[in-house]
């Protein structure tokens, strides 16, 4: 059974926050992907006084402190500290400049827009463009620090303790969504559709995840024709149909095999899935290893 490779320590990775500070008087103890376009790293800071600065990144950032950051503060917030578990996020439009003294160790969590947004959908039944990640510094959340020391406790060097960290990484989002989203300033929503019809949508899809699904079938619930339906159905949900179909297929077979006595074929077959062997090739393609090995994993 193939393995996910091992996550090299890169010089950059394309998000904006991690290429900073690689560029700074920063060390980078730890990295890796962990799939689901998210990475996470470790950093430690060592420095008299210096200026790091964070201009619109395009994507989000979660920041715990795990270490000192007793003098570290941000230019448009003075006079506050950091301290070991307290909190950032910085989102992906944000602008930051931030002056580190002393001594500091934290985790970062980095993941794009859409982890955050789909949520929004499923969990709080909002368009996705209405919500965005709240620009905070230095908060308190004991149940994500805790997540986020679970993370760093985690090797990350092979497979199954990325997918672990996978997992904790999808559950600080979930704890995100719920506390630490908010409105987008002046955002006007134009185009896509009724809250009514995306609900309806949502639910017609989650309620036949088991059978096949056909633009046909969904237009006719939002009493469109299949061409309007598909455009539409991405501004609403930020994703074409047969994507957000996919992901919600997956999202069920996770939730499912966190119960051991479920024999894997009922898998397969209440999320949609043609044969076993299809299922285990789209689960695989999805988080990198196989659903009987998943199972093992997260037990």
């Amino acid at each position: 059974m193939p393995s996910l490779p091992e996550a090299p320590v890169p010089d950059a990775i394309g998000h904006a926050v991690f290429d900073t500070l690689r560029g700074a008087n920063a060390q980078l103890e730890r990295f890796a992907w962990l799939g689901d376009d998210m990475a996470l790293a470790v950093w430690r800071r060592d420095t008299t006084e210096e200026e790091t600065a964070y201009l619109r990144p395009g994507h989000h950032t979660l920041s715990c402190y795990l270490g000192g950051g007793y003098r570290t503060e941000r230019n448009e917030l003075p006079g506050r500290f950091g301290a070991p578990g307290r909190l950032c996020t910085l989102p992906d439009q944000h602008e930051s400049r931030w002056v580190v003294r002393d001594q500091l160790r934290l985790l970062h969590l980095y993941f794009l827009p859409r982890h955050f947004t789909r949520r929004a959908v499923v969990e709080l039944d909002r368009e996705p463009r209405e919500l965005t990640l709240a620009d905070r510094t230095f908060f308190e959340d004991p149940a994500i620090a805790q997540l986020c020391a679970r993370l760093a406790g985690l090797d990350w060097d092979g497979a199954d303790e990325r997918l672990r960290a996978n997992e904790i990484a999808h559950a600080a989002l979930d704890r995100l969504l719920h506390t630490q989203a908010e409105l987008r300033r002046d955002q006007k929503l134009r185009g896509g559709l009724s809250p009514a019809a995306r609900r309806r949508l949502a639910e017609f899809i989650d309620a036949h995840l088991d059978q096949p699904l056909t633009l046909g079938m969904l237009a006719a619930q939002a009493c469109l024709s299949e061409f309007h339906l598909a455009r539409m159905f991405r501004i609403s949900f930020g994703m074409p149909p047969y994507a957000w179909i996919a992901a919600r297929r997956i999202d069920r077979a996770r939730s499912l095999l966190a119960r051991p006595d479920l024999p894997l074929q009922q898998v397969a077959d209440s999320c949609g899935y043609a044969d076993l062997s299809h299922f285990s090739h789209r689960f695989r393609a999805a988080t990198g290893v196989a659903p009987s090995r998943y199972r093992r994993i997260i037990a």
